[in-house]
């Protein structure tokens, strides 16, 4: 599957992602924002949409776990760390050394909600581009359930006039269903100006970025709103919420593979990975999981209850049902990997058969080979591995353990 079609962005653009919350209800040792998402970090699918946004700066600001996250993103972003933290204003405004001098756009996104486009991302700051200029853009959505959230309240004009936290709001601001996101873009120009003037006059004593909107207003700045889908700004804070947005996740990838010619028989029972790479009229049946790293070229057909990792299947091959494709196993072009039959490390040439009961580890199977039922490719010594290599046409019989190296 490709990666959606958006022009990019060549105008100056900075990029601040915020995650420095001590995510204390995920109950973990791992950097909330470094909990897998279809198998790769909920970071860096942040981080590969804003590759196609091309910014010519990114900040990622931290706090506790700073390391871990470091780590994980290289030389991908400058880590910013903030400490003490007074809040989301706070978190922003800790950027002055790396930001005071930019003028461009810059995004402010959350580095656990993983799931927005490219192309919400880029509508965003269209907005923020138009006439009549304005210093701040909300990215509002419209949720099922609005009762934790804050409102959007919007003129006539679409102009954003305030945002209203929800146990603040009246009866009539509660009845507004555009909420605020917390995903905002703000001049550069004018950022750290709306930024000078927040206070941390309220209840929890830190500064809330969501001020910048009435402080731009009094200011005589023109505010906006764009809108996202609700399933786009979906925040993970808990490991319920995690599986909230791994559903989301799989069920977009789910529709974009039928699309591209993928039947699957029972879609809600198939788990794919971010980077996995389905061909044109492959036909998945029920409970299969592929894990990162695989391919499935056209035209194959993969049997029910299988796991992949790190595997190739080639063209009109057929696998399965419960079989196990482990790292570097590579099945080729017609050849059929059976019931109970594990692979690893393997090259399965054309034609070739294994169609039940076997292991297969540090092996080349030979095009149109038969492998027996019940065949062991012995290939550890308790040292080392060790090579088997069975010839083209090669038939071997049942219950047969080959132990390497063998040729």
């Amino acid at each position: 599957m490709g990666k959606e079609n958006i022009t990019m962005i060549q105008s100056d653009l900075a990029v601040i992602i915020l995650a420095a919350g001590k995510g204390t209800r995920m109950r973990s040792s791992l950097h909330k924002v470094l909990h897998p998402l279809g198998g790769r970090p909920m970071l860096h699918h942040l981080m590969d949409t804003l590759e196609t946004l091309n910014p010519a700066r990114k900040i990622i600001v931290v706090g506790a776990g700073k390391e871990q996250v470091e780590k994980s993103v290289g030389d991908q972003a400058e880590i910013v760390v903030q400490e003490p933290q007074f809040g989301t204003g706070h978190a922003v405004q800790v950027t002055r050394d790396q930001l005071q001098d930019f003028s461009g756009d810059v995004l402010i996104l959350y580095g656990d909600v993983p799931l927005l486009s490219a192309a919400t991302l880029q509508e965003l700051l269209t907005k923020r581009r138009s006439a009549p200029d304005p210093a701040v853009v909300v990215l509002g959505f419209e949720p099922k359930d609005s009762k934790a959230y804050g409102r959007l309240v919007v003129n006539d004009k679409g102009e954003l006039l305030s945002i209203i936290e929800h146990k603040d709001a009246t009866p009539e601001q509660r009845a507004i269903g555009l909420c605020n996101s917390g995903i905002m873009a703000l001049d550069g120009a004018r950022m750290f100006d709306l930024l000078d003037s927040l206070d941390d006059n309220n209840a929890a004593g830190e500064f809330y970025l969501t001020d910048v909107v009435a402080i731009a207003r009094a200011k005589g700045y023109g505010c906006a709103v764009s809108v996202a889908t609700e399933t786009e700004v979906i925040g993970i804070n808990s490991r319920g919420e995690l599986a909230e947005a791994e559903a989301i996740f799989q069920d977009n990838k789910r529709q974009d593979f039928m699309d591209a010619g993928v039947t699957l028989l029972d879609p809600k029972t198939v788990y794919f990975s971010h980077d996995t790479i389905i061909g044109a009229d492959v036909v998945i049946e029920p409970n299969v999981f592929f894990a990162p790293g695989v391919t499935i070229e056209e035209g194959a057909v993969i049997k029910a209850f299988c796991h992949f990792e790190e595997a190739t299947v080639r063209r009109f091959a057929v696998v399965g049902p419960y079989a196990r494709l482990r790292p570097k196993a590579d099945v080729g072009a017609g050849a059929k990997v059976g019931n109970f039959v594990e692979v690893k490390k393997s090259i399965i040439e054309d034609g070739a058969k294994i169609s039940h009961l076997s292991y297969i580890g540090d092996a080349i199977i030979g095009a149109g080979a038969n492998i027996g039922a019940g065949t062991i490719t012995c290939n550890y010594d308790g040292f080392n591995k060790a090579l088997t290599e069975i010839g083209p046409g090669a038939f071997i019989g049942s219950n047969t353990a080959l132990i390497a190296p063998v040729k």
